[in-house]
């Protein structure tokens, strides 16, 4: 019988991988020669040195002491997430106010922590609207920076999308204004988007929740649950742990991992159950694995596939990816649910990938049921006119403070001034990523959904287990992927690693649909 070590309370939760605080070095092995100067768009081969300088450099800097993982209480009751209220009265009109705030949250009697929140809560408030519904939010920023609000996977007019070229600055407000198109149902999320910005932010805790119903729903009779994963990295006083050179050089990975703002929370299912699940960590790939169920895969990034899929295996979610799931208990247990190892080359003396336990699985068997065949028709695209490529690549910065590496798009590092690529309206296109790098990355676009049409590896060339729209997609290291798409509003559009500190150190481009 499993040994159980649950503490009952009623705040934050932890995961039990403690982060490592070794200091990075670079491997010669699985760096190119590549030495950029910090403000360059394009990089030159070299050695000039770089490597000795880089590891005298980050041997300088010591890491912070963290919070043990012992130090918060866990296995309280998955919690429930508040709804941000509809002040509109007309049908059909969602209208509501968001201010992001630093806040003081109580954690333990010993440790109250100065979060950034929405709505002074962690995650923020969850938006619930419906296909055809307008749209109204108010904005204010109380944060000593300035701020944007990226609505996530929703496809909203691009002067509306929170891109980093349209800040809020620090004690204003704005007014997002779009309406929701019809066959959009699905779950989404909300976060910063600012320039030079979003690591801190995401990092101190502003997300959110934002789902799109259908009147039409074929598992409207489900009980649903929200899984919202974030990362929370605090120093051994309670305090938001800055980046460290590992956090910047990986993606930042705290030694907690909450979900609905609990570590390791204790989870009912008694029944079938529908569970839309975000991966809204930094840097952090979950691989969840949920023992003693059957789990069907019912939809992903851009709402439900065409079919339930019925998991055989641990499902990936890198970071900004969402799912959909329906799982039904095979057994009356108590299990954990976990992120098993997943070994996404990560730079540095790192440890070793491990099994974390995110929380406890209460199950009661429950009977099987008929799940619809068809959930839904997805939209199809005719043939591509156009075609473009993207290769991602890591080079070397003797001058970058932030790990010493940047990460590329086609050679160059995101520039708000540039325009990199540009779309015709309504053209269906296809794009090839290509990660030319020795780690995972994923890749993210604004203002619209894809379908994945291959994946490529090792000269093997594959098609993907099944059909889906999505705005985020995992890329290992030489992994090529193609997918098609097609932007139907006009405007600048973001593509990017949506590891938060890779598209800040450069791994972001610029996309002009006119």
């Amino acid at each position: 019988m499993k040994r159980r070590n649950f503490l009952m309370n009623t705040t934050t939760a932890l995961v039990g991988l403690a982060v490592t605080r070794a200091i990075a070095k670079m491997d010669h092995s699985t760096m190119s020669g590549m030495v950029c100067d910090i403000n360059s768009n394009n990089c030159d081969t070299g050695d000039k040195g770089g490597m000795n300088n880089m590891h005298m450099k980050m041997a300088d800097k010591m890491p912070q002491k963290l919070l043990p993982t012992s130090a918060l209480p866990q296995g309280i009751d998955l919690p429930k997430l508040n709804l941000l209220k509809n002040t509109s009265h007309q049908q059909g009109v969602f209208e509501a106010s968001i201010e992001a705030k630093p806040v003081k949250i109580t954690l333990t009697p010993e440790i109250t922590t100065e979060f950034w929140a929405y709505n002074n809560t962690i995650p923020g408030p969850v938006i619930e609207v419906f296909e055809g519904d307008k749209v109204k939010i108010k904005v204010k920023n109380s944060l000593p920076q300035p701020t944007t609000v990226h609505w996530h996977g929703l496809l909203v007019p691009a002067d509306q999308d929170g891109n980093p070229q349209d800040e809020i600055p620090a004690n204003n407000s704005r007014i997002y204004e779009f309406t929701i198109p019809k066959g959009t149902a699905g779950t989404y999320w909300y976060h910063p988007h600012g320039h030079e910005t979003v690591a801190e932010q995401v990092a101190r805790g502003l997300a959110g929740l934002f789902i799109v119903r259908s009147k039409n729903d074929p598992l409207a009779s489900l009980p649903e649950l929200n899984w919202f994963f974030s990362d929370l990295k605090l120093t051994e006083k309670g305090e938001i742990a800055d980046n460290s050179m590992v956090d910047w050089m990986n993606g930042r990975e705290g030694q907690f991992v909450l979900i609905n703002g609990a570590y390791r929370p204790k989870i009912k299912i008694n029944s079938a159950t529908r569970v839309r699940i975000w991966n809204a960590c930094s840097g952090r790939y979950l691989n969840l694995s949920i023992p003693n169920c059957d789990v069907y895969l019912v939809g992903t990034d851009g709402g439900l596939i065409a079919q339930p899929y019925l998991l055989s295996q641990p499902l990936l979610l890198t970071p900004a990816e969402r799912a959909e799931l329906v799982i039904i208990p095979q057994k009356t247990d108590s299990v954990y649910l976990q992120s098993l190892a997943y070994d996404r080359s990560k730079m540095g003396n790192v440890a070793p990938e491990q099994d974390i336990i995110l929380g406890e699985l209460e199950l009661h068997k429950s009977d099987s049921i008929n799940l619809p065949t068809t959930l839904r028709q997805l939209p199809t695209l005719g043939p591509a006119v156009a075609h473009k490529s993207l290769e991602y690549t890591e080079v070397m910065d003797m001058n970058q403070p932030r790990g010493g590496v940047l990460f590329l798009i086609n050679g160059k590092r995101h520039d708000m001034n540039r325009i990199d690529l540009e779309s015709n309206i309504h053209d269906v296109e296809e794009w090839t990523i290509f990660n030319n790098s020795h780690m995972d990355h994923n890749f993210h676009i604004h203002g619209t959904q894809f379908t994945v049409l291959s994946h490529e590896l090792n000269g093997i060339k594959k098609l993907p287990d099944y059909v889906a729209l999505k705005d985020t997609i995992n890329l290992r290291p030489k992994e090529k992927i193609t997918i098609k798409l097609q932007q139907n509003l006009p405007g600048i559009r973001m593509y990017h690693c949506h590891i938060i500190e890779h598209e800040t150190l450069g791994m972001m481009g610029q996309l002009l649909v006119k």
